[in-house]
């Protein structure tokens, strides 16, 4: 199956909060999260208001009017409110989400890659945080990020623009 991928937009809040939920990290064995978790503000801040200037981000597709299976976006963050991989005013923090049955074909790196050529062209360096035991460290390494941090069991890794 080939994946589309097309620019996320301002009525695309609502769908955002669902992989906002799938983009919270489960250790292997554990219950899931109620899904309730998303309404906490410092969980929240990731899409609320979706469409605000510096927000930016790509969904996945199946095939050209397939359903949608994952998306990745950024937010830059203002002076009272940022996120767990805050790094500063000018560096915005990434998320990304695939579905469950989409995970590990390549839909997380190809939204990754793509987000990363549009940050490149207007951002110094992008951030996120990251639990250190959840495999996607790996791909993150594997796409320029370096640890900027290491609070509690979590990294905050930045990727410097390349050049």
């Amino acid at each position: 199956m080939s994946i589309w991928l097309r620019s996320l937009t301002g009525g695309d809040g609502a769908l955002l909060r669902d992989y906002l939920y799938e983009a919270l990290f489960v250790f292997d064995g554990a219950p899931p999260l109620p899904r309730k978790i998303i309404d906490r503000p410092e969980v929240a801040r990731y899409v609320a208001g979706w469409g605000r200037a510096g927000d930016a981000g790509w969904l996945a597709l199946e095939g050209a009017s397939g359903g949608d299976v994952g998306a990745a976006w950024l937010r830059l963050w203002q002076a009272n409110d940022t996120g767990y991989g805050f790094v500063d005013l000018d560096t915005p923090e990434l998320s990304v989400a695939v579905r469950p049955g989409w995970r590990g074909q390549g839909v997380g790196t190809r939204l990754l890659e793509r987000l990363l050529r549009e940050a490149d062209q207007r951002y110094g360096a992008i951030s996120l945080s990251v639990s250190k035991v959840n495999p996607a460290v790996r791909l993150y390494r594997r796409l320029g990020f370096e640890v900027h941090a290491e609070p509690g069991d979590s990294l905050i890794m930045r990727r410097a623009r390349p050049g």
